[in-house]
């Protein structure tokens, strides 16, 4: 009983933590709470991999035991000269093979969900410089705003990831999200959000999200920019679709 006290003590912070969106924290064991169809799919695979390299392992592993209990010196004082065991080398190929063959099923139904682009209810513009973002909503009168690192921080505010302005989005609204660079290749990424996009100069990538719950969700830079490069943190904040409005009402006086 007095052990079982003890692991749940040490798995308290987990569970205190579990539910806390868009963001990292301590004694964090696996991905972020996802808030994102895409993100679902990239957990469900994660957890799918997850079990299939469990089982290679042991494999490898026991037989690994078995092969220095059964040959060892002691029990083998001949050791086997075999040369080849064309049966043996089949299996090892044929099943490593099918393996591969099997992962590569759901991996690429995650690409494709991932890279198709549904019917875009909106569309955002970012665009990366050394070391912030810039964010355009071309089908909202062009409301345009830079978004830097916050250094002042609000209580509760995360360090290194709090920005002076988010991005604002609606929930339950599918957002195609246009990615592009002015100086250096950067990469905007969001965990919770399963998105993470190369932003070159010259090019113009695409992607989509769609949030299920209203909250903040931060990310940062993933692509070595610069001195700065870990400077350049993104936040997304989601409302619904009434406070999205009367957001951009105000968004149109302010930018």
């Amino acid at each position: 009983m007095q052990k079982l006290v003890l692991v749940l003590i040490f798995l308290l912070p987990v569970f205190a933590f579990g539910e806390q969106l868009g963001q990292p924290h301590e004694w964090q064991l696996g991905f972020q709470q996802s808030a994102s169809p895409v993100m679902d799919y990239i957990n469900d695979f994660h957890n799918l991999m997850l079990i299939i390299m469990v089982c290679i392992a042991a494999t490898v592993n026991a037989l690994l035991l078995y092969t220095v209990i059964r040959f060892n010196k002691k029990r083998n004082p001949s050791p086997s000269k075999t040369s080849h065991n064309t049966l043996l080398e089949i299996v090892w190929t044929v099943i490593p093979v099918l393996i591969v063959l099997g992962i590569s099923v759901p991996s690429l139904k995650v690409l494709k969900y991932e890279e198709h682009i549904p019917d875009a209810e909106m569309t955002v513009k970012v665009v990366g410089h050394q070391w912030y973002w810039t964010y355009n909503y071309p089908d909202h009168n062009e409301i345009t705003f830079d978004s830097n690192l916050k250094y002042d921080l609000d209580e509760g505010e995360p360090r290194l990831l709090a920005v002076d302005n988010n991005l604002v989005l609606p929930i339950d609204t599918t957002v195609r999200i246009q990615i592009t660079s002015d100086d250096v290749i950067h990469s905007w990424a969001v965990p919770s959000l399963g998105i993470k996009k190369d932003a070159v100069p010259g090019r113009l990538n695409e992607t989509w999200v769609r949030i299920d719950k209203e909250g903040t969700y931060y990310g940062q830079c993933s692509e070595l920019c610069g001195i700065l490069h870990g400077f350049m943190p993104i936040a997304v904040t989601a409302v619904s679709k009434e406070a999205f409005k009367e957001w951009v009402t105000q968004a149109k006086d302010s930018f």
